[in-house]
């Protein structure tokens, strides 16, 4: 089953699983109401579908957790969702047979004791599901579980080093350690020359984190931005003009931010110039 639900489809499969499970018990104790007919009949089937795909979720994050493991600090998360997963697959697959128990004794009077079950054994199936994505999340989004690595794309793993650098930076400025974020940025900047938005952040801290204006204007005149990007050419007026302020020369500011106005007018550019006018 793995040759066909590689490790890479893990994010995609347990969501699948996740849908499933709560819809599906959502159906099952809406069918304890007797009504409508096809509440219990849709129950059996997404429940049962959440079964199976609760399998390949555990197998597909088996194949998965290898290389996220290996990540300094980041094994306990890794154990406490494996961990997580495999007792909602064992619930879920405890509730699938239920299921088909009581598919089995639909023309019984059992059959609604058996329904009653299944509603039970459901929630908590709800339950082990959402601590199973819980646990998940946390390893994603706290401890950077598969974010760049996932895919083996050299260029997601770029990625992620270029998001780390620049939230540190960040995190140290916050702190109140200038310099650190400076040399932080920098180095990322070394490290990828090419990239005019790691440029123009480069420039954006020796402005803030130096207090170094000339140094700023210095980076700025020497980025080649690519044509006809709105986006790009607005921030390094903006910071063209935070820096041309910052060294008294407020001119310089209003032509820099009206030599993009003339090729992208913007509201805001112009309410900056005006500001900077006095107006």
């Amino acid at each position: 089953m793995l040759a066909f639900f590689p490790a890479a489809m893990h994010p995609q499969v347990v969501h699948f699983t996740i849908v499933l499970a709560i819809i599906g018990v959502a159906f099952r104790l809406v069918s304890l109401l007797g009504k409508p007919a096809f509440a219990s009949p849709a129950a059996t089937t997404l429940l049962v579908l959440a079964a199976l795909s609760a399998v390949v979720s555990v197998q597909t994050g088996t194949a998965a957790h290898g290389p996220v493991e290996r990540v300094p600090g980041s094994r306990p998360a890794v154990v406490a969702h494996e961990e997580a997963g495999e007792l909602a697959q064992t619930v879920l697959l405890v509730l699938g047979v239920v299921e088909l128990a009581a598919l089995a004794l639909r023309r019984s009077p059992k059959v609604k004791l058996v329904h009653g079950l299944a509603a039970v054994v459901g929630l908590a199936a709800v339950f082990a599901v959402y601590e199973a994505g819980e646990h998940g999340g946390a390893l994603v989004y706290s401890y950077a579980g598969g974010i760049g690595i996932r895919t083996g794309d050299p260029k997601d793993v770029e990625r992620l080093f270029i998001a780390g650098a620049y939230q540190q930076a960040l995190a140290d400025r916050k702190a109140g350690k200038a310099e650190q974020a400076a040399t932080l940025i920098v180095d990322t900047v070394n490290r990828f020359p090419a990239d005019p938005e790691l440029r123009l952040l480069a420039a954006e801290s020796s402005l803030l984190d130096r207090k170094d204006a000339q140094a700023a204007l210095a980076a700025l005149g020497q980025i080649q931005l690519p044509d006809q990007n709105r986006v790009l050419a607005f921030r390094k007026a903006t910071l063209l003009a935070d820096a041309y302020v910052a060294a008294g020369q407020k001119e310089a500011a209003v032509a820099a931010l009206e030599g993009v106005l003339k090729t992208f007018p913007n509201p805001r550019l112009q309410k900056r110039i005006d500001e900077l006018k006095g107006k």
